[in-house]
């Protein structure tokens, strides 16, 4: 697609008659002509709902809003635009007002290992920090409809300070994800100081920024925006495509800027029924990624958010689509798949199984032709006792260790933990020797 096409062009018209090429590469012209009704959609894309479609369809946007920036729009067909993917994601449908049993607000459970506002600590050494709940778009499938589209609010510097005090006192932490809502909906001013601040933490060692602007507003990666960023590496970007009928001429544009900036970038797709749930299409998906430079990161297993189970899918589709990728294509093209877990679990990587079964001598291995192999065990392997006096150890290390712990199965595997098993927290047996006792 030509960036500003005669689609566009005739969009821009209907959204305002005196509309320039430069308005529509304008990523503010666009936040401001957002699409937030359902009349307005029908005025661009010449469709018509029935009366009762649009009093059904009112009552989903009084609970999940909706925005659709005109770029993001353009990319829809109107002529087939109920099976469109990019409708899809945009459009707000009666099924997200079906809240199952299992769907929750925050399944994530972000705001819970929240140690202070804006902020997630889950894993040991990393942390989250929302900076904004602000977004170009508000998607259907978003994991955080809770916040994003029922509150748009940026944090002033006061309230991020005391997320970037809570980092700055616990070294542990050496990766900061940006995300939110869409960090880049921040002016460049206020990215480039807390980028400026954050930085400055000694422990802090990359500072990830987690976009969907090269998606549904490209026009925001300015040369500006691209200079700014420059100065702050180490930097990663990880974008959000989840069609290949989102990598168009701007998108390629955008993300070719940020590439030759020299800033890594992954993107996370979710896994969405009806949209992108096919082998072959997250094949080329994948593929017109990395020709752009951009590492396919993560496939997600759609979350049990409220008001996405008409997006969710088995996991074995999940499943079956790795079948379609792995020995079928370069490995760097492949994503890991996974669950982010319900309840502040953390995301589990989920893969067919290659193992068929294994002795203390070999392991029978299957490949993605159905192959079957052995793989012999090593008899003479001697392993290194760790007792974490790395001074002391034949392996060297050559780094100062900050001091850790082991959790969970690393516990019971490592030499130097005392773990013997780990148990539920309300197991019932054990309950009753407490109870003995």
């Amino acid at each position: 697609m030509q960036i500003y096409s005669e689609n566009q062009r005739r969009l821009a018209k209907i959204i305002a008659e005196d509309a320039t090429r430069s308005n529509w590469t304008d990523w503010k012209w666009h936040v401001r002509n957002s699409i937030k009704s359902i009349e307005g959609v029908e005025r661009l894309l010449g469709i018509q709902f029935t009366g009762k479609e649009r009093a059904a369809l009112k009552n989903t946007t009084e609970k999940f809003p909706m925005a659709i920036t005109p770029y993001y729009l353009s990319l829809i067909d109107p002529k087939d635009y109920r099976n469109d993917p990019v409708f899809m994601q945009a459009f707000p449908s009666t099924d997200e007002l079906r809240i199952e049993s299992h769907d929750m607000s925050d399944p994530l459970h972000e705001d819970e290992d929240s140690p202070v506002p804006g902020l997630t600590h889950r894993y040991p050494d990393r942390v989250l920090l929302h900076v904004s709940n602000t977004c170009a778009m508000y998607c259907r499938h978003c994991t955080r409809k809770r916040k994003v589209g029922d509150r748009d609010s940026i944090p002033s510097r006061d309230d991020l300070r005391q997320a970037i005090e809570y980092i700055r006192n616990t070294p542990q932490v050496r990766d900061v994800l940006l995300s939110g809502g869409d960090p880049f909906l921040l002016s460049d001013d206020m990215l480039d100081w807390l980028l400026t601040e954050i930085s400055s933490i000694e422990h802090v060692e990359v500072v990830r920024i987690g976009t969907r602007t090269p998606v549904v507003l490209p026009y925001r990666i300015t040369d500006d925006l691209v200079e700014m960023l420059k100065k702050h590496h180490p930097l990663w970007i990880n974008t959000h495509f989840n069609h290949p009928a989102e990598i168009t001429a701007s998108s390629k544009q955008a993300l070719a800027k940020l590439a030759n900036a020299g800033i890594p970038l992954g993107n996370q797709s979710v896994l969405l029924a009806g949209v992108n749930d096919c082998p072959r299409l997250i094949k080329v998906l994948n593929h017109k990624l990395v020709r752009n430079r951009v590492r396919p990161y993560y496939l997600y297993q759609c979350d049990l958010s409220e008001g996405l189970t008409h997006f969710r899918t088995p996991i074995g589709k999940g499943i079956e689509i790795l079948e379609s990728l792995r020995g079928h294509t370069s490995g760097f093209s492949i994503p890991t798949y996974v669950v982010d877990a319900p309840g502040g679990g953390g995301k589990i990587p989920l893969m067919p199984n290659y193992i068929i079964s294994w002795t203390a001598n070999k392991v029978v291995l299957r490949n993605y032709e159905g192959v079957i192999t052995t793989y012999h065990e090593p008899a003479h392997y001697e392993p290194t006792y760790c007792d974490r006096e790395c001074s002391t150890c034949n392996l060297q290390l050559r780094e100062a260790d900050a001091e850790e712990k082991a959790i969970g199965i690393e516990s019971l595997l490592a030499d130097w933990d005392d773990a013997q098993s780990l148990t539920p927290e309300e197991n019932e047996r054990i309950g009753r020797r407490t109870d003995a006792a």
